[in-house]
């Protein structure tokens, strides 16, 4: 199983939105273990939603739609709404 997760920065109040098998891991990757990478500028990092995705593919699809709304409020959507959350995995359904 694969998933699409939203994580946010409260200290600099950015959203970060990616892609892995491992949410566990991929969350302590981006608080502790990266040295230099974009999300190691804004520690902490707290999970805000996660979105089932069957496969990597479709996981990555979701993913790069997400990014490419460059739309805060539709991450916010995201974040507090099942529904919304439903229709993106919907609109990438395998």
């Amino acid at each position: 199983m694969h998933y699409v997760y939203i994580l946010y920065s409260a200290g600099a109040d950015k959203y970060y939105v990616g892609q892995t098998s491992d949410i566990e891991q991929r969350l302590l990757y981006h608080n502790e273990l990266s040295e230099k990478s974009y999300t190691s500028r804004y520690r902490p990092w707290a999970l805000k939603a996660v979105i089932e995705a069957g496969s990597r593919g479709q996981a990555l699809r979701m993913e790069r739609y997400v990014k490419r709304q460059k739309d805060r409020g539709y991450i916010e959507r995201l974040i507090v709404s099942a529904e919304e959350r439903l229709s993106l995995q919907a609109r990438f359904g395998e």
